[in-house]
């Protein structure tokens, strides 16, 4: 299993099921979880207060906002990311089609290795 001690990963899951288990798994691999963030306003704020190195961002958050629009900020200021969602992986814009995409229902093991991958050479 993929370990990622004292990695800061910013988690944007407004679903507080899905959200408790990729923290658990964060933290059971070592790694320092930023949020969770339900929305894109408390994930900006903690992307200025906490500088992540990486995140995990849930596609389609409550009241209609995008993941897609937070992604864009995390690109603009060189964050990796990976993106979760229940949509199919060609329905990702292409601007962000490089990017992992984790289809849910996924394991720990699928989130780690996601992670691990774009945090490779940082």
């Amino acid at each position: 299993m993929v370990k990622l001690p004292g990695r800061r990963i910013l988690l944007v899951e407004d679903e507080p099921l899905i959200s408790m288990f990729a923290e658990m798994a964060l933290e059971d691999a070592g790694a320092v979880v930023l949020g969770p963030a339900a929305g894109i306003a408390p994930a900006l704020a903690l992307i200025e207060a906490q500088a992540p190195e990486a995140a995990l961002v849930d596609v389609r958050l409550r009241g209609g906002e995008s993941g897609y629009d937070l992604a864009d900020a995390l690109a603009a200021r060189g964050i990796p990311f990976v993106l979760a969602t229940g949509l199919q992986a060609q329905d990702v814009p292409p601007r962000h089609r490089a990017v992992p995409v984790l289809a849910k229902p996924y394991t720990a093991p699928q989130l780690l290795a996601a992670l691990g991958a774009v945090l490779q050479g940082r």
